[in-house]
């Protein structure tokens, strides 16, 4: 099982390690933990589908692979700004992927290659005792739109969850945490 990485230390350590190494892998990351997608449909990202040759889109849409449903979601100033730094140092076609593999002809980089990249990043950060994958960016979304106090049935809705435990179970969320809730609302 794969975790979020619960605080916001240990997103911004991996976020300054990504981009020291690679804008591209800097953005693959943004936008893992800004946009709930599976890896499948990040890696799929064409330049056209975040980029309108001139700005980033205010709103991204994809066809997800696993679900053949259509999702719409707005790009957050962090996330265009990690488009416009992409962008910026790589001259890339419209019609080019944006995670393109350096090994192939315009193909994207696999779930495995993207894998190690976050598993490396993990390492460097001295954060290798958290089984976190290419999924766990997807759950770091959700676990802090949660931590922030958004719906459940949003969350649900985000994630295409069927109920609130389904939710709770997919983010990690301990005891103590829902322990913290009622603490700290204190009536």
């Amino acid at each position: 099982m794969t975790y979020p990485l619960k605080e916001k230390k240990q997103i911004d350590l991996v976020k300054m390690y990504l981009k020291s190494k690679s804008i591209r892998n800097y953005l693959m990351f943004t936008m893992g933990i800004s946009s709930a997608l599976r890896i499948s449909d990040i890696l799929n990202l064409k330049v056209s589908d975040i980029y309108d040759g001139k700005k980033p889109k205010e709103y991204i849409d994809v066809k997800e692979k696993k679900t053949g449903k259509s999702k719409r979601f707005a790009t957050s100033p962090n996330l265009q700004k990690s488009i416009k730094e992409f962008v910026k140092a790589y001259e890339l076609k419209q019609d080019e992927y944006v995670f393109v593999s350096r090994k192939s002809d315009n193909k994207p980089i696999t779930r495995q290659r993207a894998v190690q990249i976050l598993t490396e990043a993990l390492d460097m950060c001295g954060l290798s005792d958290i089984n976190f994958g290419s999924h766990g960016m997807r759950k770091t979304f959700a676990y802090h739109l949660w931590k922030r106090g958004t719906d459940i049935t949003f969350l649900m809705r985000l994630l295409n969850h069927s109920s609130p435990r389904e939710v709770l179970h997919y983010i990690s969320v301990e005891q103590e945490e829902l322990d913290d809730i009622y603490v700290n609302l204190n009536l």
